[in-house]
């Protein structure tokens, strides 16, 4: 299964940024983006590409269910 996960932007260099949720820390290139991207947006990373920029509410609301899906209680 491939999961787009939505990361806070912390850093922009060079057509790529510096996305981080829960401590992780990824780069992910901004070439596939049309929208203008800044520091403290939200993004879907997958695969080391930005593939979408998306509200922060709409960010905090697929974590907040990805974090459900995923409980470590549910990894037995």
């Amino acid at each position: 299964m491939c999961v787009g996960v939505p990361m806070r932007v912390v850093s922009i260099e060079d057509g790529n940024a510096v996305a981080e949720i829960d401590g992780v820390k990824r780069e992910a290139s901004l070439m596939l983006l049309a929208d203008e991207v800044q520091v403290g947006d939200f993004i879907i990373v997958h695969a080391g590409f930005a593939i979408s920029r998306l509200d922060e509410e709409d960010a905090r609301e697929t974590i907040a269910m990805m974090r459900e899906a995923f409980a470590p209680e549910d990894m037995a």
